[in-house]
């Protein structure tokens, strides 16, 4: 198998050695990002095997050999253990402290973005809503406006061996930083003492309330001579939508989110040219019938890898329900890579930490620049991996250095989501100011990456563990889940672009261009539950039935 300098050593049919070497460098360090996501060797994934039929041709396996990423992460939305129960609660079979209460049955999803950019500048507004079904017969409704800004740029370089046939590839890359609001509302007003049946009730409610929001919503955009009266028609008209069992407008829960993202991705294409021969004596033309050299046409390019890392901090103040009176922060860390131009393969992963505090104590703690005190830790990681149908394709047309870009695709992915959640109440000074002194990086043991998970912290404790292992060990509710998912996606896009080249490179940016995308997203449970029980002899805590989270089935939707 030929290298990568062996490649660059036929001059005649490309770039040098050494461009070519830093093309590939830079193509191999976002495989590698995106490999690295991959679950366990044990598992087959088409992430894994796509980049690798995508990049063989470049620099070989090679490119595909690195080892799995040790510890977890990513994936979509997990199942959080919800509340506890002690040992008088109905729902905690044989009176076991270590059960945690409910668990995410099913969770349907729908993002909507439109990305604007000016040059370098990018701005970016979406949408996310999430309808949540629970083991315990509650249903959640959750809505988050985002808008975010940033920087982005692209670097292209044709391929070597197709320079006559036109072979490029192009990298791009863009940071943005963003902010959002939005709320929940908890719909657990059907309370019959049948679980099954209260979800099926308070699920109808929530779609009523959802398809009521979004009705009031398009009010706004109401116009015409007698704006008022429209508007007044129009209210009426989504009042009707209202469940019986209605929710505050206000929600539940206020919801703000800041975000930051870092993402790059990989295309590969093919540029056309024309024979230069327009029957007209051109400036520079050598014999006076035609031009040097062939006109560019235009060109079709394929999304072969896309990578993006996220820090995502999510502030929830409780104002009703059983949570009333708290403030969560949690902090959210994911990867996630998309491989394929015509057959997707996706792979992800997230550590999150939630850390719940009396709201009331920690606004004038904050005021009075004292330390805090949390009241619950919940660490979860999740992984997801899957592929389906669908593609992803741009085509352009030059105009001199102008060129004018159209893109599009969509598609369907399945896949499986793996999630581990450990959930600590802090009922003491001690813990409190651990959790505390571990989340700022205080003491011998900050926090650090990758965080413990919660199938580390089932096993015997070994000697050098440190004070969160021995809590989440101890005093932890540990809980395994596993989800199927199906994601349906699509995307439009136009660009106006202008691009300055330097050989076989050339350094582009869009002076206009607007990009829409949908993705809807349903996730439900599957396989076997389980928590860990309490510490037995020998220190390890086994995994068993969770019989809280497998006595309600969800519901389709």
């Amino acid at each position: 198998m030929r290298s990568a300098q062996g490649l660059g050593r036929r001059g005649d049919r490309g770039q040098s050695g050494a461009e070519y070497a830093a093309m590939v460098g830079v193509v191999s360090l976002v495989v590698a990002g995106i490999v690295g996501l991959s679950v366990p060797a044990d598992e087959a994934t088409g992430l894994k095997s796509a980049v690798c039929r995508i990049l063989h041709p470049l620099s070989g396996a090679e490119a595909c050999s690195s080892g799995d990423y040790e510890g977890d992460g990513g994936g979509g939305d997990g199942g959080d253990d919800g509340g506890g129960g002690g040992p008088d609660d109905p729902f905690v079979p044989n009176g076991d402290p270590f059960e945690p209460a409910k668990c995410l049955l099913s969770q349907d999803q729908t993002k909507a973005t439109v990305v604007i950019q000016v040059a370098f500048i990018k701005i970016s507004s979406s949408e996310t809503v999430k309808l949540q079904q629970w083991s315990d017969g509650t249903v959640t409704l959750e809505r988050v406006n985002e808008t975010s800004g940033g920087v982005t740029a692209s670097i292209s370089a044709g391929i070597p061996g197709l320079k006559d046939w036109g072979g490029s590839a192009s990298l791009s890359g863009s940071y943005v930083k963003g902010s959002g609001n939005g709320g929940q509302w908890l719909f657990n007003g059907n309370k019959s003492g049948d679980p099954q049946a209260d979800l099926a009730a308070n699920l109808e409610d929530a779609q009523k309330f959802a398809a009521y929001l979004k009705a009031n919503d398009g009010c706004k955009f109401q116009s015409g001579y007698n704006p008022g009266a429209a508007m007044g028609a129009c209210q009426q008209d989504a009042a009707t939508k209202k469940p019986d069992l209605e929710p505050e407008l206000a929600p539940d829960v206020d919801i703000t989110k800041t975000s930051t993202e870092a993402s790059g991705g990989v295309s590969f294409g093919k540029t056309f040219k024309g024979n230069g021969k327009s029957g007209k004596d051109t400036k520079g033309g050598k014999d006076g019938k035609g031009a040097d050299g062939p006109k560019d046409l235009g060109s079709i390019s394929f999304e072969g890898l896309s990578g993006a890392m996220t820090e995502d901090v999510v502030v929830m103040r409780a104002k009703t329900g059983p949570d009333a009176g708290k403030i969560t922060f949690v902090y959210t860390f994911s990867v996630s890579g998309t491989a394929g131009g015509v057959a997707q393969a996706k792979g992800s992963r997230m550590q999150q930490v939630a850390v719940t505090y009396d709201a009331a104590a920690y606004d004038q703690e904050e005021k009075d620049d004292k330390p805090h005190h949390p009241q619950k830790l919940t660490i979860t990681t999740s992984q997801e991996s899957g592929d389906g149908p669908g593609v992803q394709t741009g085509a352009g047309a030059n105009a001199g250095p102008v060129t004018i870009d159209v893109g599009g695709g969509g598609g369907t992915i399945n896949s499986q989501i793996h999630t581990e959640s450990a959930e600590v109440t802090l009922d003491n000074d001690t813990d409190s100011t651990a959790v505390e002194d571990w989340l700022r990086g205080r003491g011998d043991a900050p926090a650090s990456n990758p965080l413990p998970t919660p199938s580390d912290a089932a096993e015997a404790l070994d000697d050098d563990a440190g004070p969160i292992e021995r809590l989440m060990h101890d005093k932890g509710k540990l809980s395994r889940l596993d989800y199927n998912a199906n994601t349906d996606w699509w995307n439009a896009s136009l660009g106006i672009g202008f691009g300055i080249s330097a050989g076989q490179v050339s350094l582009g940016f869009k002076l206009f261009g607007i990009e829409m995308t949908h993705e809807s997203k349903n996730q439900t449970i599957t396989g076997d539950p389980t928590y860990a029980t309490g510490p037995k002899s020998g220190g390890a805590r086994p995994w068993v039935e969770w019989k809280n989270c497998t006595r309600t089935k969800p519901i389709p939707t």
